[in-house]
């Protein structure tokens, strides 16, 4: 089935938007994925902040040509997808979980800031919590000063108030 030279167009548009703020770019292989499989596996990118696109390879070359996924290019061969997110984690994170119980999709390489990566290093990154549970964490961690000296505040003034209270019932 031909393709139009408009539909191209627009599908080479979207991918530029796509791939412009990402910091991420993840490359797999989709042998064989159903219909609802595919949509799963969106709807899990799409909730984790990323993105999931399947385009052809030629044109996908063009696009990631001259920006710092270029080393991506001897990578698309066959059936590619594109997982990419602003996060550094989030893409690794959901595809390689997504491929850990899926035997259709194998992870390829991807680009991390322009820094190739490598199918472990990709692996390694997945371990990693998010930029939101990172956030979480440290938020957690500058409040618990204050919720105890807060505490250690109040005591004093609790006592304080118990002996005067008490000598008041005298």
């Amino acid at each position: 089935m031909a393709v139009s030279r408009a539909k191209k167009q627009e599908t080479l548009e979207q991918l530029k938007g796509a791939l412009s703020d990402a910091q991420l770019v993840v490359l797999v292989h989709n042998n064989g994925l159903t219909v609802a499989e595919v949509s799963e596996l969106r709807r899990k990118v799409r909730a984790a902040g990323a993105g999931y696109k399947v385009a052809k390879n030629t044109l996908t070359k063009r696009v990631i040509k001259d920006t710092q996924f270029a080393s991506l290019d001897g990578l698309l061969k066959g059936p590619i997808a594109i997982a990419y997110s602003k996060d550094a984690v989030a893409a690794a994170k959901v595809v390689s979980e997504y491929a850990n119980n899926n035997d259709k999709i194998t992870i390829v390489g991807g680009v991390l800031d322009g820094q190739a990566l490598s199918l472990a290093a990709i692996k390694n990154l997945a371990t990693l919590p998010s930029l939101d549970e990172l956030r979480g964490k440290i938020v957690g961690l500058l409040q618990a000063p204050a919720t105890k000296i807060a505490g250690i505040l109040q005591a004093p003034a609790g006592q304080l108030a118990r002996v005067v209270g008490a000598y008041a019932a005298k």
